[in-house]
């Protein structure tokens, strides 16, 4: 069975690329997440190609994953970063970034995370409050600088259709600023004469279903820069969706670059994808502990939690959860795939259809390599686990993040 180019069953046992899954595991241990380089990469050149028609430029969203191996492989290969805060900015530096193909976005930022952003020479800013302005002029002014390129974040006040926890172009949301707020801002651009307002910026929500919310905000921020030839770039933000189950009915990258082309092929596009590259890309992999029978439900127990992968948690999000070793020969039954954390919500899967599991054999939660790791937590005091890169040519490992210990989660501690 294939799940993907990078993730499929050999001799009924769950690869990675060229890689035995359980061999990795065996040698590094579990909880463990496991990416493949080729996947991701692969993934970023279908965007590419896909918007190769436009002047298209992608920033990867590193909240999606912002381990150094993948941002370093990423940004190797012509990406830039959006970033959400001053950490992830410090991070995409670290890995390499050119500070001027940064994007500076986040409806929150703070005056120190403004001033280290404008000091490292990082060339975009998304602004979501007119506040931002005094503090980015402020800074720009310090620093002598007057390249500052600002996109106005405009909230479209267009609900998308995907969870309720990750639609941020609606009127509740707390994201950007109101059609009325930005036209007034840039009638008054003189009063921020070291900034560039050269762009508009919409990012209506994650894991999109449609197409159709993204055209409708996409032509109310053309309606508001039209009296500006000087903005001459939309950011579009990310969204594109992954999927997670087989039978997810969700566009693909080229709908998307189909149903805008005719809107945006005279402007230059930036284009701020994450989870589309990262997260089938890779897999959390967990022992199972214990098994047990009880209420008229089976629970498997695993090494795994919501400390690693909270999505199912927070989203009810449902992954892909498999066997590593597989064969026609095990019973498959409906199981309640847990953690050993003390929440009930602690659930990797609900009614998840799997062959007989027994301790000590392994699992792996895929579509895992976006909003995991950087996601996860020491609650429990439960050390946080490692992280391996599968390289570009399927055949090599190497572990990008220790597995913490028990002293690492009391380093600072009095």
């Amino acid at each position: 069975m294939t799940f993907n180019d990078s993730i499929q069953y050999k001799d009924e046992k769950l690869h990675i690329d060229e890689l035995s899954i359980a061999e990795i595991a065996e040698g590094v241990g579990t909880p463990l997440y496991i990416y493949s380089l080729k996947r991701t990469l692969q993934n970023y050149g279908k965007i590419n190609q896909a918007f190769a028609q436009f002047d298209a430029h992608i920033h990867y969203s590193a909240k999606a994953n912002a381990n150094l191996t993948i941002l370093r492989t990423l940004i190797k290969q012509g990406a830039g970063i959006d970033a959400v805060s001053g950490g992830e900015i410090f991070r995409a530096l670290k890995a390499g970034a050119n500070a001027e193909n940064i994007v500076f976005a986040g409806v929150g930022k703070t005056e120190a995370e403004i001033n280290y952003a404008v000091e490292q020479g990082v060339g975009w800013f998304n602004v979501e409050n007119l506040a931002e302005l005094e503090f980015i002029q402020s800074a720009a002014k310090q620093h002598k600088r007057n390249d500052i390129q600002i996109a106005l974040r405009l909230n479209p006040e267009v609900t998308a259709n995907t969870h309720p926890y990750i639609a941020t172009g609606h009127g509740g949301a707390k994201f950007g600023l109101t059609s009325d707020v930005i036209e007034l801002t840039l009638k008054q651009q003189d009063k921020y004469p070291e900034l560039k307002f050269t762009g508009i910026h919409i990012h209506i929500g994650s894991q999109l279903h449609s197409t159709s919310e993204t055209i409708s905000a996409v032509e109310k921020a053309l309606e508001i820069i039209k009296p500006y030839e000087a903005i001459r770039t939309i950011n579009i933000g990310g969204g594109f969706p992954a999927q997670y189950q087989a039978d997810d009915d969700l566009p693909t990258v080229d709908e998307f670059a189909k149903a805008l082309h005719l809107l945006l092929k005279d402007y230059r596009v930036i284009l701020e994808p994450g989870r589309s590259i990262i997260a089938d890309a890779g897999i959390l992999v967990a022992k199972v502990l214990y098994t047990k029978r009880q209420g008229g439900q089976t629970f498997v127990i695993t090494d795994a939690s919501m400390t690693e992968l909270i999505r199912p948690a927070l989203y009810q999000a449902a992954h892909t959860i498999v066997a590593v070793e597989d064969s026609p020969d095990m019973t498959v039954r409906t199981m309640q795939i847990t953690g050993p954390v003390c929440e009930t919500a602690d659930m990797l899967g609900r009614n998840v259809m799997i062959p007989n599991p027994t301790p000590n054999s392994l699992i792996a939660v895929l579509g895992a390599g976006a909003y995991g790791m950087v996601m996860s937590s020491n609650y429990n005091a439960r050390p946080r686990p490692a992280e391996v890169a599968v390289k570009e040519d399927g055949s090599n490992w190497e572990i990008i993040r220790q597995r913490e210990t028990w002293d690492d989660l009391i380093q600072g501690e009095s």
